[in-house]
């Protein structure tokens, strides 16, 4: 299932586990409040058991990752993915956020606090598909 909008993406989100997926958000949120794609992607990546329960974590990655890259863009999809240099600044630090998330117990809001994001993030990719 591809989300074509963002109410179809939150009712992804809602339907998987997403505590991890907002702690790992909220981390990239604290390290990198300017890059809005880092912290979505960090978020998105929780769609993945949803749309393939019986994958492995690579093959949950890929269908998260496809799911969103016409909604959300090219650069979220492959942080989702994991198709970066490992070396890669934002790989490492989405890798990072996401080991700190599993075991971080802290409060990290709810799905409801992303939408804004979500939307601003599609809205710019949106803009930018129609310039390409």
């Amino acid at each position: 299932m591809e989300p074509r909008s963002v109410e179809e993406l939150m009712d992804l989100l809602y339907a998987g586990p997403h505590r991890h997926a907002l702690r790992t958000a909220a981390l990239l949120r604290r390290a990198r409040p300017a890059d809005k794609e880092l912290q979505v992607a960090g978020l998105v990546r929780g769609v993945g058991p949803v749309l393939n329960p019986g994958g492995d974590g690579p093959a949950r990655s890929r269908s998260a990752a496809d799911a969103v890259r016409s909604l959300l863009g090219e650069r979220v999809s492959r942080l989702v993915r994991g198709d970066t240099n490992p070396c890669d600044d934002d790989a490492l630090r989405l890798r990072q956020a996401d080991e700190e998330g599993r075991t971080g117990g802290f409060d990290a809001g709810v799905l409801e606090d992303w939408r804004t994001v979500l939307e601003l993030v599609a809205a710019r990719n949106s803009r930018l598909g129609a310039v390409d």
